[in-house]
């Protein structure tokens, strides 16, 4: 850590101490609950913390990595070099006609929620996803026949010279689960989102049919970081796992849900190399017997131990 006391003199001028941490085991910023330490993890409170952070990175030449709530992502044992910088602190929501801001920390759930009360429609389809309305916004996270790209209709971003940068739906590049957030490395600090009025009961209705869809077809008791592999062209991923005879299938504590076939669950101590040796476990199988190769939803960051 001695290569980082320069890097934490510059970051206490911008940020709180008590907003940077250092060693911090990324297992208590993930959904999946495994992960190794983090060199340094801050915590910005506010837009202008997060661009100086990152100008301070890029200055000092230290990779740096950005961290909703953590839902998508998978650390390995031996933790990430460099600073994680969390944004879960960045969640104001604010609403304007049938227009809601939320900056990139926001949970999906409490921009859903927010929507529900001022009768706007349309993000139903998120309210049960986990994590934050950044990350879901920088991979064009969808679920129940939605996606970000119907609701987006502007990005405040910072670019890799740390300046802001705003981006309309036509600078977004939305695809299958990527953005020209993910192309080009940006961080997303703010969304703006375009809704519709309409009717409050229906809306809750909408929503509470969906988070019963969801507790009965997912292992929301277990941690996980949700559907762990891309939908590939013309298949499903659980189906294929499940096909493959993969159900219930264990590394470790590492599992293959009973539940869902397209979640790897941590049923206790899991550790990362549990996770990935599972996961690569099922993508050859499925190759093996049907020649699909699944790709990973969930990012994997770090090293091994």
């Amino acid at each position: 850590m001695m290569q980082y006391v320069e890097l934490i003199k510059h970051l206490d001028k911008v940020i709180d101490r008590a907003n940077i941490k250092v060693d911090e085991p990324m297992k208590n910023h993930t959904s999946f609950k495994v992960g190794g330490p983090a060199d340094i993890l801050v915590t910005p409170e506010g837009i202008e913390e997060v661009k100086a952070v990152i100008k301070i990175c890029i200055e000092n030449g230290v990779k740096y990595y950005l961290v909703g709530n953590g839902s998508n992502l998978l650390v390995k044992d031996g933790g990430i070099r460099g600073v994680v910088i969390k944004l879960s602190k960045l969640n104001k929501i604010e609403v304007e006609g049938n227009k809601i801001s939320a900056q990139s920390g926001a949970s999906l759930y409490n921009v859903a929620k927010v929507a529900l009360n001022s009768g706007l429609k349309g993000f139903e389809f998120a309210s049960g996803i986990p994590g934050s309305i950044g990350g879901a916004s920088a991979m064009n996270a969808g679920a129940y026949d939605g996606e970000m790209s119907m609701v987006l209709e502007s990005m405040l971003a910072i670019d890799n010279n740390g300046e802001l940068l705003t981006l309309v739906k036509d600078d977004m590049e939305l695809t299958y689960r990527s953005s020209a957030i993910l192309k080009h490395g940006y961080t997303v600090v703010s969304v703006t989102l375009n809704l519709q009025v309409g009717d409050k009961e229906v809306i809750k209705a909408r929503m509470d049919t969906l988070a019963k869809r969801r507790s009965d077809k997912q292992p929301l008791e277990y941690p996980s970081a949700g559907s762990t592999f891309k939908r590939p062209e013309g298949h499903f991923a659980g189906k294929l796992i499940e096909d493959c005879g993969l159900k219930g299938t264990c590394v470790g504590d590492a599992q293959v849900s009973e539940k869902h076939s397209g979640f790897i669950i941590n049923r206790k101590n899991a550790s990362a190399k549990d996770i990935l040796d599972l996961i690569k476990l099922v993508q050859d199988e499925v190759e093996e017997k049907f020649g699909v190769q699944l790709h990973t939803e969930v990012r994997i960051w770090g090293e091994d131990k």
